[in-house]
């Protein structure tokens, strides 16, 4: 499995969307290769993002009539009872015993006659959603925010709020930095640009400095000029400071900052 593929099965998992099958090569995979654990955060925090900003809504009482309609005037077809070829299974049992086959065979056939999470399922997911859409409920919204990053969506989210905050620093070599937050909201953005870069075993950490005590945040990268919008994870608080150290590739080992922070941005 690549990359990309495990970053698939990433948003059927987040959608809650995945067989048997996949839900076992998901967790296999993640296991096997857990520097991709970004794309399951990633997934993650697009669902959270849509369905935090996608108010619910109650369908109409037609519709409900309409589907059990629908099922009525389906043909209920009755299977019919199994009819035993004694002298096959007399042969069968004479042959011996089939060969059995194996756990990871079964799962490789498996997703080679469209039980994996290829373009059939992407398909018949994207067929589900048009049917929801296609019953008039936030059409455009949702259609939206499936193809808008979940950090924009909640950088949207904090700059909107009506207790909208940011403040900006400014590094040593040039590189700026702004955090954007909302104690209404508890979340908290870093937007970055000119950010040094940094080689593969390292990357930078956000921290909540709160009271003095650093709380990790997550981690982030930044592109080729430095630039990023990165999500902190956790409730934001008044008054904390948002940090940025210099971490080894993961984050922190032992959950607290291994260097003096490169950003600081105070927002009391």
């Amino acid at each position: 499995m690549n990359e990309r593929d495990f970053a698939d099965l990433a948003a059927g998992h987040a959608l809650n969307a995945l067989s048997e099958a996949d839900e076992r090569a998901y967790q296999e995979a993640l296991a096997g290769n857990p520097h991709w654990s970004s794309h399951v955060r990633d997934a993650a925090d697009a669902v959270a993002a849509i369905s935090a900003t996608i108010e619910p809504v109650e369908p109409p009482a037609s519709v409900r009539d309409s589907l059990l309609a629908r099922i009525t005037e389906l043909p209920q077809n009755t299977a019919p009872e199994p009819v035993f070829d004694t002298a096959a299974l007399e042969d069968f049992a004479a042959a011996g015993p089939a060969p059995v086959e194996s756990e990871s065979e079964a799962a490789s056939a498996g997703s080679t006659s469209g039980s994996g999470w290829g373009p059939r399922r992407w398909f018949t997911l994207a067929a589900s959603i048009v049917a929801v859409l296609a019953l008039g409920f936030g059409a455009v919204t949702v259609s939206q925010q499936l193809t808008r990053p979940a950090t924009l969506i909640a950088l949207e989210q904090v700059t909107t709020a009506p207790d909208a905050q940011s403040a900006t620093a400014t590094m040593p070599g040039g590189a700026v930095a702004t955090a954007h937050w909302s104690a209404s909201t508890g979340q908290s953005v870093l937007v970055t640009e000119g950010m040094p870069s940094l080689p593969s075993d390292q990357t930078y950490e956000l921290w909540f400095v709160r009271d003095d005590t650093p709380i990790a945040a997550g981690i982030f990268e930044t592109d080729a000029d430095g630039r990023a919008t990165a999500i902190l994870q956790g409730d934001f608080h008044s008054g904390d400071i948002i940090a940025v150290t210099v971490e080894p590739a993961g984050g922190s080992p032992d959950g607290t900052p291994s260097s003096a922070p490169v950003i600081a941005v105070a927002t009391a």
